[in-house]
């Protein structure tokens, strides 16, 4: 009933969607299939309320890498963050958790200091800051009144 050339259309359109569709997961899912082209650093704080891995590491507001890992330590939160090739991180650099907005999400600023060493792979830096809880300040205005 349906000639050849259906068949072959439909299986043109069905291999173009399956492109697509491995396009748009590999670019949305930021999946890296031949290689990393970052470096690895940490940094630990006393408290990150909120700070998720995926989240973007910036300086001056550019994006240059994200959070790959949270985990603790000591009763510490250790983030472990990607850095792209090429940027180049003082080790006396501040790392602080802060918001994108009033209740935004939550991101790592990094404010470079003015030291000629850099970072390399899985060293970390020692200045931080951690996240300051919009809760608790509020809480602490209402009841100290």
């Amino acid at each position: 009933m349906y000639g050849k050339k259906t068949e072959i259309s439909v299986g043109v359109f069905m291999i173009l969607g399956m492109v697509c569709l491995v396009y748009l997961s590999v670019n949305l899912g930021a999946v890296e299939l031949f290689g990393s082209d970052a470096y690895s650093i940490s940094a630990t704080f006393g408290s990150i309320e909120g700070l998720e891995p995926g989240a973007s590491v910036e300086i001056a507001g550019v994006p240059v890498g994200k959070v790959k890992q949270v985990a603790l330590e000591e009763n510490k939160a250790v983030v472990k963050m990607e850095i792209k090739k090429g940027t180049k991180i003082s080790d006396d650099t501040i790392a602080s958790i802060r918001t994108k907005g009033m209740i935004g999400d939550k991101f790592v600023k990094l404010s470079p200091g003015g030291s000629e060493d850099l970072l390399g792979e899985s060293d970390s830096l020692m200045d931080t800051e951690s996240a300051i809880s919009l809760e608790e300040l509020i809480s602490k205005y209402i009841f100290e009144k």
